[in-house]
């Protein structure tokens, strides 16, 4: 694609990044087929090449972001099945993050749309505080009908509808603490324990410590850490972002130095993503940069460290998964194969759902901040799984877990609770409410 930056623009690392990012499009469209905003829509401003094209004329141009481009990188879900098509590997993910932070910088919202992205930024990347609006959800849930009916507020009601009508208690794993293998020792690791999933899940986090540490893992919950920066990174509030990377890059060094780590595991396949792309997001900061660039080699999926193991065979478990790959896990991280093979070694069968590729519509808060996008996505997605009649879905991302869950009665698990469960664990209590035939 041709580009007609200036000199003076080019100076600014920023947008020679950006600048280098857009010529390598080579406007074939192979990404259209494969975006899920321009399949539900059909507008080609909805697709990947129509988001270049306004990000271009808009930094090209120097100008603020304005309503059009606002309106259609706000409905990008940073899926990335773009990336895994495009041909000429145009690196999506980086430029609709510049694009994200100048229209953060460039472009006063409508008052409603600035309030609640606002108030996901101050809420849901803490964990005590999301635990608390989760509880004041359920006061609101039945005004949820009323909020739909005022276009600015049907974020709100997606969001009281989605919250869970019971809370787990937190658990012990989510503290700072380092729990000792059962087995002869054979590796060290850290393990994000994060904001949403902790309150949301904490079963998960507690079935990846106990499988490890089962396997003769050491596993590290390190004091001071905290939210990824995800949620944030991708509503363009970028020193916000940063600044939970180098919380964490500080709290990682600090383990790798006392003790060392084979690994700093992920089970929310979204943050694993981010973490693994600290060392771009932190590359101009001296401070930071080499340090953020160790600890992202060191980010791992929990399947991606599974299968380093080498887990033994297990007897059949009579029991059909359908493995949902997450966009942030099959896209964002390329590991594909990993959850698939650790699943079928654990005695499962495994299937996967048509159209695989395409996202579920979760997305961090995009089915909060999208809910009508969102909505049509889901059920696309649950019809597609359901079609493979499973006796349980797989995934390895909360916000998937979640939003399939919310619209089927086939139990919904993280892949590692199977596999916990499969290698001596516990039953997960959600097979116990499997829909029978």
């Amino acid at each position: 694609m041709q580009t007609n930056f200036s000199l003076a623009q080019l100076a600014d690392p920023k947008t020679a990044d950006a600048e280098s990012i857009v010529r390598k499009c080579v406007h074939c469209g192979l990404c259209t087929a494969t975006c899920p905003t321009y399949v539900t829509l059909g507008n080609e401003l909805d697709s990947p090449r129509g988001r270049i094209y306004l990000i271009k004329d808009m930094f090209e141009n120097g100008r603020d972001a304005d309503e059009e481009t606002a309106l259609h990188v706000d409905r990008c879900l940073s899926c990335l099945s773009c990336t895994t098509t495009c041909p000429s590997g145009v690196d999506y993910m980086h430029l609709v993050d510049h694009a994200r932070i100048h229209i953060e910088k460039t472009y006063k919202r409508p008052l409603a749309n600035r309030l609640t992205r606002s108030m996901l930024a101050m809420v849901l990347p803490y964990p005590g505080r999301f635990r608390l609006a989760l509880k004041l959800a359920a006061l609101g849930r039945p005004f949820a009908g009323l909020f739909d009916k005022v276009k600015p507020l049907k974020p709100l009601a997606a969001m009281l509808r989605l919250a869970p009508s019971s809370i787990a208690a937190p658990s012990s794993f989510a503290k700072p603490a380092t729990h000792a293998p059962a087995a002869e020792r054979r590796g060290r690791v850290a393990i994000l324990t994060g904001c949403a999933q902790p309150v949301l899940d904490p079963g998960i986090n507690e079935a990846a410590i106990s499988l490890l540490t089962r396997l003769g893992v050491e596993v590290v919950v390190s004091p001071g850490e905290g939210c990824c920066g995800a949620l944030v990174h991708h509503m363009g509030r970028e020193e916000q972002a940063l600044d939970s990377a180098r919380r964490n890059v500080d709290v990682w060094t600090r383990a790798i130095e006392d003790g060392g780590l084979d690994a700093i595991i992920v089970t929310t396949s979204g943050c694993g993503t981010t973490i693994k792309d600290y060392g771009h997001m932190l590359r101009l900061d001296p401070a930071y940069a080499e340090k953020a660039a160790r600890v992202s080699a060191l980010a791992k999926d929990i399947t991606e460290y599974l299968s380093t193991l080498d887990l033994p065979v297990s007897e059949a478990k009579g029991m059909t998964v359908a493995y949902h790959s997450a966009c942030s896990l099959q896209h964002g991280q390329k590991v594909t194969m990993a959850p698939k093979l650790l699943l079928k070694a654990a005695g499962f069968a495994v299937k996967d759902p048509p159209e695989g590729h395409l996202c579920c519509g979760s997305a961090g808060t995009y089915n909060i901040m999208q809910p009508e996008i969102s909505a049509r996505l889901k059920a696309r997605k649950v019809k597609n799984i359901e079609s493979t009649k499973p006796d349980v879905i797989a995934a390895g991302n909360i916000g998937c877990l979640t939003q399939i869950g919310s619209a089927t009665g086939i139990p919904v698990l993280h892949t590692v609770e199977l596999l916990d469960w499969a290698y001596g664990g516990p039953r997960p209590k959600a097979l116990d409410h499997r829909p029978t035939a």
